[in-house]
């Protein structure tokens, strides 16, 4: 069995810690494979690295990776990907949502000649029909606008070998999206279903707000349709406007009668300048991830770390 590396991003996980490593642990020695458990802190203000550097202290298979302040979901899996040392690598999250009892059934559709194996969830318990909704109808949109194809209602949970991972590590995106980049690689993908658990403890950290500037780097990162729509947005309105520039003059020229109305003047304006601002919004979108590029800043900074450099 080759060496498998186990991928976990934290924030704030300080009392589901000990029950996925007990839980790993049992899995792996069932496989008879060597492994590492990757935690990557990513600005806790819990108990959660002093938790695991316990852990790390009496169990050489856990590595760790604190950062300095939080930097993201994303980078802190890129993270764990740079610093893993498996042949296969496990990316889960640390909620005890993703069971690993199942990682075994991964590894052996990985032997069947997979470069990558996705988890999705049945069902997913106890969680607002919006957010249902909303992940579904993301992933959809998606994939309807870029010219990539990313498994519906997937997560992060998945096995990868190190070729892909190699090719993830070359990709510097400070704004990442971890499933589409591995997507985009075109390596050969399964996806496998699995009965979801409900978290273990605590409240999920993955709020609204970091849903919705998930779903724009997603959008952004693999699509250039926004972009083209506001295009299509300004061509068509102009298209109208020319429309309605003739029916004006006809009512003037050919039936002697003055189109009068302020109300559709001041509804005409506001809707123009609606657009307007919109595309302005969506290039000034693109724009400013250009910008973060340009900078070329460190995608994170460690603290203190025991996993290789």
């Amino acid at each position: 069995m080759p060496i498998i590396s186990v991928v976990i991003p934290i924030l704030n996980e300080a009392d589901n810690i000990r029950p996925l490593q007990e839980r790993l642990n049992l899995t792996f020695s069932g496989m008879g494979s060597e492994y590492e458990i990757i935690f990557v802190d990513d600005g806790s203000t819990d108990g959660s690295l002093p938790a695991i550097r316990q852990l790390a202290a009496r169990d050489p298979h856990i590595k760790y990776i604190s950062f300095t302040r939080n930097f993201g979901h994303q980078i802190a899996i890129h993270a764990g990907i740079e610093h893993s040392i498996g042949k296969l690598i496990v990316i889960m999250d640390g909620d005890l949502q993703n069971p690993p009892e199942i990682i075994p059934m991964m590894v052996n559709k990985i032997h069947e000649n997979y470069d990558v194996v996705n988890a999705r969830r049945k069902k997913r318990k106890n969680e607002p029909i919006l957010k249902k909704l909303s992940a579904g109808l993301f992933y959809r949109l998606l994939n309807s606008i870029s010219t990539i194809n990313i498994p519906v209602d997937t997560g992060e949970f998945r096995i990868i070998t190190s070729t892909v991972a190699e090719q993830l590590l070359k990709m510097k995106d400070p704004n990442k999206f971890i499933r589409g980049e591995v997507s985009w690689t075109g390596f050969r993908q399964l996806t496998i279903e699995y009965d979801g658990e409900v978290r273990h403890t605590g409240n999920t950290n993955f709020t609204y707000r970091k849903m919705i500037n998930l779903a724009v780097d997603g959008i952004t990162g693999f699509s250039n349709f926004p972009l083209k729509f506001a295009t299509l947005s300004g061509i068509s309105i102009s298209f109208l406007a020319f429309l309605w520039i003739l029916y004006v003059l006809a009512q003037k020229l050919i039936f002697h009668q003055t189109v009068s109305g302020w109300a559709s003047i001041m509804v005409a304006i506001l809707f123009l300048g609606g657009i307007q601002l919109l595309s302005i919004g969506i290039i000034g979108e693109y724009i400013s991830r250009i910008n973060e590029q340009t900078r070329q800043r460190p995608l994170y900074i460690v603290r203190e770390s025991n996993a290789k450099s």
